[in-house]
């Protein structure tokens, strides 16, 4: 991960996170990247391994089995965290597919990430420790009912962890972890099992 600062300029108007998301909008990012904002700061992250797609594609493969046809799932989704001004791109996003429709053609404004049902991240060497800290407790602030964080280097072996009921606080209530090879049950309105024994570590 690589974090290029981006300073307000003096003269600017309006507030940090104004001008971070302008600065958001305006750049180039090399094929396969991703910009980020966190900590008043864009973040650069490097396209990820092959295993790292194989389990999203996995992922979103099983996912659209159960989903309701109002949801869709979405991938290099920027999702802004309002109560926190950060801004993510997770790896996968289920949102209801009206707020995708009547999203602005005209700026590449980020959605809200209250309004998604479930974020997905699949951690990778360099950003493990933000999908388990930051992003966790980012994601609970915003209220999003389900995270599914995937960490193929948590140091108990690869795991599986399903986090639900988010407080305030920025901690979710429920964690369920399982060991890649044990399935585990997403509830409802997915209501269907991943098969964490064909993920690639």
């Amino acid at each position: 991960m690589t974090a290029a600062m981006v300073e307000s300029d003096q003269g600017s108007e309006g507030r940090p996170w104004d001008y971070l998301l302008r600065t958001w909008q305006e750049l180039d990012v090399p094929e396969g990247w991703r910009a980020e904002i966190d900590e008043g700061q864009i973040v650069l992250v490097p396209p990820p391994h092959a295993h790292h797609n194989g389990i999203a594609e996995m992922v979103q493969r099983v996912l659209y089995r159960g989903l309701p046809d109002e949801l869709g799932i979405y991938q290099t989704l920027g999702v802004h965290v309002a109560p926190l001004d950060k801004l993510y791109v997770p790896d996968l996003v289920v949102m209801p597919r009206e707020l995708i429709a009547a999203a602005d053609p005209e700026t590449s404004d980020p959605m809200d990430a209250s309004e998604a049902l479930l974020i997905v991240e699949i951690t990778s060497r360099g950003n493990a420790r933000e999908d388990r800290t930051k992003k966790y407790r980012a994601y609970a602030r915003a209220g999003i009912p389900v995270y599914l964080l995937l960490d193929r280097f948590d140091t108990r072996g690869a795991m599986a962890t399903l986090f639900t009921e988010p407080n305030e606080d920025g901690t979710y209530k429920r964690s369920d972890p399982v060991p890649f090879g044990k399935p585990l049950l997403l509830p409802e309105p997915f209501d269907v099992t991943l098969p964490t024994a064909d993920f690639p570590v």
